[in-house]
This record gives structure tokens, C-alpha cells and sequence, in this order.
């Protein structure tokens, strides 16, 4: 334990600054385990509840995580290292199947809503006081909320699937919570949970989405929270269809006090009709991003849930940001208005791809997935040689390890970019990576 290192200090600052300094600079590998409390206060010659407090600084930072009895470890991933770092460059020439980037050529021309937005604006300037969600915005996405079969709830406007899903988070949960997360799942969902000083449960996925008996496990062991992708899960495209959406509320129907926040970021690139969970727990929230369908850097995502959930949200953010610039909310208005985007051809558009990797990385033996949305994943034996593999071949595809917790190994390729001449080529090198060695003698 510790090794050759010698935590110091004499009040709770100076002991977490110990340790976060040693983490930072490698002398505390990750899943170091820490001294337990008394030892440690022993040690320096303080008070427990001096240790006690630096220990829970540390686990607000992220950088610590603590599991009862079991003691106190560094986090296996810091929250300072985001899992978008382990990738790979994409060069000139290779096709980027690994960024996760919607096809451009998809994405809706925002000039019309950008000039309709800016004149409203010059026409009637939002200013202080004023309301922070547009009226019509509101009741839109309430109505197509409705539609789908949402629970009524009032709505919110966030800066995008991420930051809703930090603002429901923290409205609920503590530091040192526990929250069920798909595994594989989001790489920004997984940094972001050690980041507020939540430990992430790792909740087994399939092509219908999050394992029943997975999320039960979860939840009766403590977990505080869990969060679900309806559609398009990234990285492997689970959907959450009818039954599996009435298992869920069943499991979560024994754990009202349970958290549910449901990440519906496939809004307008599927088709299929999202089977939504919420009402099933008592605090509940259903976040729909337009990122994937009308463009990335429209930093914006309308949120419902029980009015307790979005009074907080609306709270919190108030003492921040204060809203979501009303230019941004007017342009993403006119383009529900005008039907910029037809969900139905875009989500075909995605699918001939994806169904046609799946199925030529299935003619060829492979475990492909790749239900719904722009991702297929793949698992593999060795993350790293089919990467290169791909690169070497002009493709990039991103490496599980970014979307990982206890899974086993697994490539993701996004089908955004890829034409119908890429599907046997890149499929081809897959097959060639995840092949078995030749067999060899060995004197």
C-alpha cells in the first residue's frame, strides 16, 4: 500500500494536495489503495476527522474513489484524463470512422435560421429578466415530447446532451454516489461521473439496451441513479424497444427513490419511436440533444422531467449561465418549424451503412452490432492492433477503450463517412486484425 510514498500534511488541505500531487505525477498509480483512516491519521499525528476531510476532498475532486470496507482507492481512470485523448490521429488521406461526427451532408443548411433568428432578435432583444425558454420552443418540444409517450413535465433548455445530464446529476447526488451507467457506453458520460465525484456502476448492454438483471444488480447494490440511452446507443447502436422498456420499469418500479435520466441524443437520425421510462422512479429526466441531427456546434438539448428534477435544473443554472441564448433556441425553432430535417431519410440514410458493415462483418464471422444510428461496434481481442491495422489501410475507428468500463475489448466505427465502396475494405482489414496467429513451433 503506497509503496515508497509518504503522504504529508497537517490539516485536511495539505493532506489531499499530498495526494492529488502524487497522482498527478505518478507516484499513486491508479487503483492505489490508501491507508484507512485512523492508520493514516496515526501516521501524521491528527485528528481521524482531519483525514476523514481529506479524503472526502479528494473524492469530490475525483481523483479517489471510496467502496466501504473495501477502503479508499486512486480512481482507475482520473477524472483529469478524458477518454477522448485515446484515439487516433487522422491524418490526410484517412477516413475519420472514429470522431463519432454526424455525415455534413446530412446536416440541415442553418443560414435561413441563423438570418430568421438574428432578425427576430433585432426585432424584439431578449434582455434580463426576460424569460429563459422561447414560448413556441416550449410548446413544441412538449408536444413532440407528448407524442412519444414523455410523462408531462415542465421544460428546460441546456447547452447540449452533456450538460443536462451534469445539471440532473447534480440536482440529486452527492459526491461519492453511485451511478448505473451503460458499459459500453458514452466516453463523456464515463469521465463525467468521477468528475462530480460519482463512482460509475458499470450496467451490461445488449441490442435492446441496458440489461434488466444488470440494472437490478446495480440498483440493489446502492446505486443512486441510472441513465439510459433510448436510441442510437453509442458506441453500439442499442435501441430500447417495448419489452425491454417494460422490464426496465418493473426493475425500477422496486426503487422509486432511484434517479432515471434518459439520453436521447438519437432524436432525428432513428425513425424508430423511443419506448421512454420516465414516471417509473419518482424523480426522473428525459434529455434530447439536436447535436447528431441539425449539427454539433447548435449547443443545445430541450429537458422535461418531474417538476422537482427541472425546478432545480432551471435553479442551478440561473447562477450560471442564466440561459441559452435565445438566438440559438429561434434558430433550432425555425428549423422544427420548416422540417429541415426528415428523421425518416436520415435514419435510412445511416442504416444502409450500418446494415451493410454489420452484415458484411458477419458474413466474415464477426460479432458485429449495430442496431440503430451511425455506430457499429465490434469486439476484439486486441484494441490496439486492429486500430492500427484500420490506420495502416486509410481508415481511423476509435478504440473501446473509450467507451469501456469492465466490457471487453472492442473497436467502434462510425458509418458517417464511409461510402459503399469502404464497406468490404474496411470489413476485410476487421477480419484480418481479429484473426488468430498462425501457428507456430517455438524451440
Amino acid at each position: 500500500m503506497l509503496g515508497e510514498y509518504r503522504i504529508t500534511g497537517r490539516r485536511a488541505a495539505e493532506i489531499s494536495e499530498s495526494v492529488e500531487r502524487a497522482v498527478g505525477d505518478g507516484r499513486l498509480p491508479p487503483g492505489e489503495l490508501l491507508p484507512p483512516l485512523r492508520e493514516l491519521a496515526v501516521s501524521l499525528g491528527v485528528n481521524h476527522n482531519t483525514v476523514a476531510s481529506a479524503y472526502r476532498i479528494l473524492r469530490d475532486r475525483g481523483v479517489i474513489e471510496t467502496a466501504g470496507r473495501r477502503g479508499s482507492r486512486v480512481r482507475p481512470r482520473p477524472a483529469s484524463a478524458p477518454r477522448e485523448l485515446i484515439g487516433v490521429e487522422v491524418g490526410a488521406g484517412v477516413c475519420d470512422a472514429a470522431t463519432g461526427n454526424p455525415d455534413p451532408a446530412l446536416l440541415p443548411p442553418l443560414g435561413a435560421a441563423l438570418a430568421a433568428a438574428a432578425e427576430r432578435s433585432a426585432r424584439t432583444p431578449v434582455l434580463y429578466g426576460d424569460a429563459p425558454v422561447d414560448t413556441e420552443l416550449e410548446r413544441m418540444a412538449r408536444a413532440a415530447f407528448t407524442a412519444d409517450g414523455v410523462p408531462d413535465g415542465p421544460v428546460a433548455v441546456v447547452s447540449g446532451a452533456l450538460d443536462g445530464l451534469e445539471r440532473v446529476l447534480t440536482a440529486h447526488l452527492r459526491p461519492g454516489d453511485a451511478v448505473a451507467v451503460e458499459d459500453p457506453g458514452w466516453g463523456s458520460l464515463l469521465d463525467l461521473v468521477p468528475a462530480l465525484g460519482l463512482r460509475p456502476v458499470p450496467v451490461a448492454v445488449d441490442d435492446d439496451g441496458p440489461e434488466p438483471e444488470a440494472v437490478a444488480r446495480a440498483l440493489e447494490g446502492g446505486a443512486r441513479a441510472l441513465v439510459v440511452t433510448t436510441r442510437a446507443q453509442n458506441p453500439t447502436g442499442a435501441l430500447v424497444g417495448a419489452d425491454r422498456a417494460r422490464e426496465l420499469r418493473s426493475v425500477l418500479a422496486a426503487h422509486p427513490g432511484a434517479l432515471l435520466v434518459e439520453d436521447d441524443h438519437g432524436h432525428g437520425i432513428v425513425d424508430t419511436p423511443p419506448h421512454p421510462l420516465g414516471g417509473a422512479t419518482g424523480h426522473w429526466a428525459f434529455i434530447r440533444s439536436v447535436a447528431k441531427a441539425y449539427g454539433p456546434d447548435l449547443r443545445l438539448a430541450v429537458l422535461t422531467g418531474d417538476a422537482v428534477t427541472v425546478d432545480r435544473v432551471r435553479g442551478r443554472q440561473r447562477l450560471g449561465p442564466g440561459w441559452v441564448s435565445h438566438v440559438l433556441q429561434d434558430a433550432v425553432l425555425h428549423l422544427w418549424r420548416t422540417g429541415a430535417v426528415d428523421p425518416a431519410a436520415t435514419a435510412a440514410a445511416y442504416g444502409r451503412r450500418r446494415d451493410a458493415l454489420v452484415r458484411a462483418l458477419r458474413e466474415r464471422g464477426l460479432a458485429a452490432r449495430g442496431r440503430s444510428g451511425m455506430n457499429v461496434w465490434l469486439p476484439v481481442p486486441d484494441e490496439t492492433g486492429a486500430v492500427a491495422r484500420l490506420l495502416r489501410a486509410g481508415y481511423a475507428v476509435a478504440p473501446g477503450a473509450r467507451f469501456r468500463l469492465t466490457s471487453p475489448p472492442g473497436v467502434r466505427i462510425t458509418v458517417s463517412a464511409l461510402g459503399p465502396d469502404d464497406i468490404e475494405p474496411v470489413a476485410d482489414v476487421l477480419a484480418s486484425a481479429t484473426a488468430p496467429g498462425p501457428a507456430g513451433r517455438y524451440g
